[in-house]
């Protein structure tokens, strides 16, 4: 529970801007060799109510070199893989129509040459009443490979809290148990106590009847 609500809290800081459905989140910058990773790029219309057209690239800067080289193309509904480096590694997983407002792809088999600066480019066309408007949109993503995937402070956090709560409860229990304790001790000294004064008397009654006699 308090993994997902710090997840929530981290996703809500990302959001810039909210249309109706649509809300531009920003893309992780961590990726793990080895492993897949998805550039996120989120491009929302100003007015849901406008029907519009848009095509997504993406272009690809290594970290030492000044250039960027355009590695994929999408135009509802083909793909098409535009750098042989990316060949067979990015795959489409965005907005699956022609008004396309999540650009987002997959990059396959990650490794370390793939750090560097991607550049997504929205060209959208809508369509108004008076004549069609061409907009541009880019999003840029710095991203960086590593071995083995950094802890995110939210994790840690998350842990951190269940360790606290956990002590927490632990010295709780005991407190309940030595309290417990001390009550039913306390109880049952009392009802010895009780028990002897009975005794007590008993015995002086019979002694009281004996001298009486």
């Amino acid at each position: 529970m308090i993994c997902c609500l710090s997840l929530f809290v981290v996703v809500s800081l990302f959001v810039s801007q909210c249309h109706g459905g649509c809300a531009e989140v920003d893309s992780l910058t961590e990726a793990v060799a080895g492993d897949r990773f998805l550039l996120g790029c989120i491009s929302c219309k100003r007015r849901e109510e406008v029907s519009a057209r848009a095509t997504v690239d993406w272009h690809f800067k290594p970290v030492e070199e000044e250039e960027f080289r355009h590695i994929f193309h999408y135009d509802h509904p083909s793909a098409e893989i535009l750098h042989e480096d990316f060949s067979e590694r990015l795959e489409w997983h965005g907005t699956q129509n022609s008004d396309i407002q999540t650009g987002a792809i997959y990059l396959h088999n990650v490794t370390f040459n793939d750090t560097g600066t991607y550049r997504c480019t929205f060209h959208r066309t809508l369509f108004l009443a008076i004549s069609d408007e061409q907009v541009v949109v880019e999003k840029e993503v710095e991203l960086s490979v590593v071995a083995v995937a950094n802890r995110e402070l939210t994790s840690v956090v998350a842990e951190i809290m269940m360790y606290v709560l956990i002590l927490v409860l632990q010295l709780w229990l005991i407190v309940v148990l030595v309290y417990c304790y001390k009550k039913i001790s306390a109880e049952h000294e009392a009802r010895e106590a009780r028990k002897a004064q009975a005794e007590l008397l008993e015995s002086k009654d019979t002694c009281d009847g004996v001298q009486l006699e």
